[in-house]
């Protein structure tokens, strides 16, 4: 039988482990998409069981866009994870959204160009809604979660995701700002969507680490820059999981575990048995 967790972290850059952790399982797993980024850490926080992922692999080698989304949300989802806070460095685009500060986005602006964005096709087609990206409930629930450390928080604002791994030109930058976009990483998509197709509730905690390169006071961003703020978040990071987990409830609430019920529309009957197969943790409450 899969053990209910009642959280996943997916730790981007700077954060690739989980303090507090105890009871903890290294879980080696291996899906229909691949391995995902890192071995899942499952263990007892708060009294309540949570898996851990290194997004960005042990010892930070692998690329935003070479990151396995697909293999990282299907091993999350088998492991028996229902809700995912991801935890992501970001540029500003605003002035008032400063380095150090927390931003836990509403909106998703997808710029990339090169990745899998669903886990669906080979004979099966799934139209998931999107229109708002994050899970409202699990959001508020983290904002009240970072409030508690007293960390500077910022709830809302569209979040841009650019291919990487090089940072925005001044160009690209100031364009972001004109479409409204509050703040530019690089992760978040495929991530999100990832997560809806799986029926997953998902939340970014997105941390500020600088201006990007449009503020004509400040530096361009850098590698350091961005570690350096990162490090210094760490606790409130680790801290705000710790409220979260202890404030969660055991029953969703929000629409997230039903996102599949009005998005296939391919005939059960023409389904591929290959397809059926790979694609079983998602779709068999609606197919059998």
């Amino acid at each position: 039988m899969v053990e209910k967790l009642a959280l996943a972290i997916i730790g981007g850059s700077g954060l690739y482990g989980m303090s507090g952790l105890t009871d903890t399982k290294e879980n080696d797993i291996t899906t229909p998409f691949g391995k995902p980024s890192a071995p899942i850490v499952v263990g007892t926080l708060e009294g309540q069981r949570v898996a851990f992922l290194a997004r960005h692999g042990l010892g930070h080698h692998i690329m935003p866009t070479q990151v396995p989304y697909r293999a990282n949300i299907y091993a999350l989802k088998a492991l028996g994870a229902e809700r995912i806070v991801s935890i992501n460095a970001c540029g500003s685009l605003r002035q008032d959204y400063s380095p150090g500060h927390i931003v836990i986005p509403d909106q998703i602006f997808d710029n990339t160009k090169e990745r899998i964005r669903t886990f669906f096709g080979d004979g099966l087609v799934a139209h998931v809604g999107v229109a708002d990206p994050f899970c409202p409930d699990l959001s508020a629930s983290l904002e009240a979660a970072v409030q508690e450390t007293g960390a500077t928080l910022h709830r809302g604002g569209a979040f841009v995701i650019i291919e990487g791994p090089r940072f925005s030109t001044k160009a690209e930058s100031n364009t972001f700002r004109t479409w409204g976009m509050s703040i530019v990483g690089m992760t978040a998509a495929p991530e999100a969507f990832l997560a809806r197709e799986a029926e997953m509730c998902y939340a970014v905690m997105a941390h500020v680490t600088d201006y990007d390169v449009w503020h004509i006071s400040e530096a361009p961003v850098t590698v350091e820059m961005v570690i350096q703020t990162l490090n210094q978040n760490t606790l409130i990071a680790q801290q705000a999981v710790h409220n979260l987990v202890k404030a969660l409830s055991e029953k969703r609430t929000c629409t997230c575990e039903n996102a599949l019920a009005t998005a296939l529309i391919t005939n059960p009957a023409v389904v591929p048995a290959d397809t059926r197969k790979k694609l079983d943790l998602l779709v068999k409450k609606y197919l059998n």
